[in-house]
């Protein structure tokens, strides 16, 4: 017999440029504090963990969801998993926790993602001889021969002249997410979990005008389609997580929360990874029987302004719905923990709203955002209402 999983809690730290505020820190060193800051929110005992899991994508090996759980206080009996689905792990392991729950194996689970661009290893290739010098290397392959494995900059400018997104357009939309976070600032601050004392805010957050974002050099693509360092979310710092529980435990806290509605991974195209989002939140819709319009808070991955826009056009999404807090143009990319930013602002968006008037109050909220690959994944939650029984 299966059970609903639940969020009652979710946190995240200040989301830094790399070589910012938290370039000092490891990725387990970032997620420990948010770990410990989700039990004391929910008033749980570190005891009553089940297992810890979190997503990470840079870091060569090891079990950063390992340390940052014995640092934060959790037993030592209790296991602890890092995954690497590059940008969509962070969500994932929330997926995966929610998957633990529903299916009996936990009642407790923190899950989320942590990344420290700053701190990530070097990577280089061994040599198969060894009077050789390694070689280096900026990423690994995500899709081996034969087929396609473009660099994601060059796929979203691809996008872009397909879509026929101008970089107005982009910069635009790059804008009006920084206008966002700027507005939101104070209820963001609110909820973050700051771990340097100096980090007390997104870093990268700031009044950008258009005119600024045409100036940008352009990065990928050409003059009238190209993407630029204002539409690319900048490499970041950051940690993020959330508390899931089964039904039983939600009813003996009494704390508000959401319940998992439905969460899916899904793959596509390693050539065209961008757009794997929308055929997931098609078929989240669709297994939940809802439209777009049911849906009263968007959170979308903004890796590209191009990748979102298209994402909204073809999903139909209400502007007003997305990205209300602003989205990672507006704050960064720390590439694991990316997709748990997203829950935690699903989270805090919904829980703020809960019960207010007007046309997006109460209604099921979604997450999505696509990896390198051509992965996407997506989380459906709706607010959790206690019916007694």
């Amino acid at each position: 017999m299966t059970t609903s999983a639940y969020l009652i809690a979710a946190r995240r730290t200040p989301v830094a440029p790399r070589g910012g505020a938290l370039s000092s820190l490891q990725a387990d060193e970032l997620a420990a504090p948010v770990l410990s800051a989700l039990l004391k929110d929910a008033g749980m005992a570190p005891a009553a963990v089940d297992h810890v899991i979190l997503g990470n994508a840079l870091y060569a090996g090891g079990n950063p969801a390992r340390l940052a759980a014995l640092s934060a206080g959790v037993p030592v009996v209790v296991p602890a998993m890092t995954i690497d689905t590059q940008c969509c792990s962070g969500l994932d392991a929330i997926l995966m926790g929610a998957r633990l729950i529903e299916a009996g194996a936990a009642n407790c689970v923190l899950a989320g993602g942590a990344e420290s661009f700053s701190r990530a290893p070097i990577r280089m290739h061994r040599p198969l001889d060894q009077t050789e010098e390694p070689v280096p290397y900026q990423r690994p392959p995500f899709a081996p021969p034969p087929f396609q494995d473009p660099d994601l900059a060059e796929a979203a400018a691809r996008l872009a002249r397909i879509h026929q997104v101008t970089g107005r357009d982009q910069a635009e939309f790059a804008a009006a997410s920084h206008e966002k976070a700027l507005r939101a600032r104070d209820i963001l601050g609110s909820g973050l979990v700051t771990v340097t004392g100096e980090d007390r805010s997104d870093g990268f957050t700031r009044k950008l005008k258009v005119s600024t974002a045409l100036r940008a050099p352009i990065l990928a693509g050409n003059q009238d389609f190209g993407l630029t360092a204002a539409t690319i979310a900048c490499e970041a710092d950051g940690a993020a997580a959330v508390l899931l529980v089964s039904e039983s435990i939600w009813r003996e806290c009494g704390r508000p929360g959401l319940r998992v509605v439905a969460g899916l991974s899904e793959g596509d195209d390693p050539a065209d990874p961008a757009l794997v989002p929308v055929s997931v939140a098609r078929t989240l819709l669709k297994m939940s029987g809802l439209d777009m319009k049911d849906i009263g808070c968007v959170e979308l991955m903004e890796a590209y302004a191009v990748q979102a826009m298209v994402t909204v056009k073809s999903l139909q999404i209400d502007e007003r719905r997305l990205n209300v807090m602003g989205g990672a143009l507006a704050r960064g990319h720390p590439i694991g923990a990316s997709g748990a930013i997203l829950a935690v602002q699903l989270f805090q968006q919904m829980l703020r709203t809960q019960g207010n008037v007007g046309e997006t109050a109460d209604r099921p909220g979604l997450a999505l955002i696509a990896a390198a690959g051509g992965l996407g994944s997506g989380l459906l939650v709706e607010h959790a209402v206690y019916k007694g029984g």
